[in-house]
């Protein structure tokens, strides 16, 4: 069963706020260390339990296909916890056919980790991720001498991986596309006798993701070396070991209630979400910062409190990408222009994420320029609307956001949001009027 599985209407008409949001806020666990957990659980010397972790369709797709694979993983929804008996960096079957969905994190991870196989593996998704682009990992995975090729010949899945195993070697990988593929090569050249090294070709997008998957790394047990990030090295020999692993609050989802307090002039404070978070998204709230907000920030936690208006801000979001839509559904209550820019490449994730962003908000009359990198966004009046969500879960969150401010603001399909945040609504319901 799936995360969407639960019912959802076709659309939801967001009620505004009739006064400023004040909240605490409990949010579930991040999906990408939910996700690099359990591939690293599958890689160690016994049994993981990965605790507070995230149940939702990209973490179903990840925890699936390692079953398939032959690595028991056992589900506690409930109690927000994967048990999984680690097979020692080992592949116990020698074919499998895997459907990952539209879960990025889970192709890329997968495909990696099937180089450790012995046998032919296929990987399948949704319509939408068979026109993500993969090959860049595909033709790193050639480099190191592991068959792994797109069926259709077109760089993006369906996919078939032919192995003998993977001992370390050494790539090259254009660094402009995802720091997905080098996360998926490093966690598994951990695990292998000779070690991986990665050379990054051009300058390397959302660079936090790979401080997030050294950290990771490390915490069950394997050290990998970052060159500045122009070369990456997993030594060889290495052993990941079993442990009990502690997942925070997902930074990503976390950058809408920030959003709430921004654009409410309210508060709203996340617990377990700290300063020190590893996670790059965290920092979102610097962005609220540069835009008038005061931002408290403790080692358990962060808040946001909303100014009376909001000020324009011109802001490189690179290393900060998945919170793009969150920002920019906000945007328009801004005193002033709001430019995003170096995000190209957010045009290959769920959806073309620039385009569908200014399609939305010139549909809520907003006024919007777009560039191959980004966008400015002006302030003015927000118009009703319905707004189609793309199948895109970033885009339903963050226009919900927009709706808490703003009346007449309907959005399309809310169950998308079941791929990294099944409860987003209820969520949301409970901290605008608890």
């Amino acid at each position: 069963m799936t995360a969407t599985d639960r019912d959802y209407p076709d659309q939801i008409t967001i009620e505004p706020v009739t006064t400023p949001v004040n909240a605490d806020v409990l949010l579930p666990g991040s999906k990408s260390y939910t996700n690099r957990a359990l591939i690293l659980a599958a890689l160690a010397n016994g049994r993981s339990s990965i605790n507070a972790a995230l149940f939702s369709d990209d973490t179903h797709y990840m925890a699936d296909s390692l079953r398939r694979l032959g690595i028991a993983v056992d589900e506690n929804p409930d109690a927000k916890r994967f048990v999984v008996d680690g097979a020692e960096g080992k592949i116990p079957v020698t074919s499998a056919e895997l459907f990952v969905g539209n879960s990025g994190t889970t192709a890329r991870f997968i495909t990696a980790l099937l180089a450790l196989g012995r046998g032919e593996y296929l990987v399948d998704g949704v319509e939408r991720m068979r026109q993500r682009p993969i090959a860049p990992l595909l033709d790193a995975l050639q480099q190191l001498h592991v068959n792994a090729v797109a069926l259709n010949h077109d760089g993006c899945p369906p996919l078939r991986v032919k192995t003998s195993g993977l001992e370390g070697g050494s790539a090259k990988l254009a660094g402009d596309t995802s720091s997905q593929y080098f996360s998926a090569l490093l966690m598994v050249g951990g695990a292998t006798k000779d070690g991986l090294q990665i050379d990054v070709e051009g300058d390397l997008v959302s660079k936090p993701y790979i401080d997030m998957t050294a950290a990771t790394m490390r915490a069950f047990g394997v050290e990998m070396l970052n060159d500045n990030y122009r070369r990456f090295t997993a030594p060889g020999g290495q052993t990941y070991r079993a442990i009990d692993y502690e997942v925070e609050p997902d930074a990503s989802a976390a950058s809408y209630f920030f959003a709430l307090a921004a654009a409410t002039g309210g508060r709203v404070r996340v617990l377990n979400l700290g300063s020190k978070s590893g996670q790059g998204d965290a920092h979102f709230v610097d962005v609220l910062e540069q835009m008038g907000c005061t931002i408290i920030r403790e080692d358990n936690a962060l808040e946001v409190r909303g100014p009376q208006r909001l000020r324009g801000v011109d802001v490189d979001m690179n290393a900060i990408s998945d919170t793009v839509q969150t920002l920019a559904a906000i945007a328009p209550l801004a005193d002033g222009p709001v430019t995003i820019r170096n995000v190209a490449h957010i045009r290959h994730k769920e959806t073309d994420r620039i385009s569908a962003v200014v399609t939305e908000l010139r549909r809520l009359g907003v006024e919007v320029s777009e560039r191959d990198d980004g966008l400015t966004i002006q302030p003015g009046p927000v118009n009703p609307a319905t707004i189609e969500t793309y199948d895109d879960h970033r885009m339903a969150m963050s226009f919900a956001i927009l709706g808490c401010a703003i009346p007449d603001i309907t959005i399309r399909d809310p169950g998308c949001v079941a791929k990294t945040f099944p409860e987003f609504f209820d969520v949301l319901a409970r901290t605008v009027r608890p």
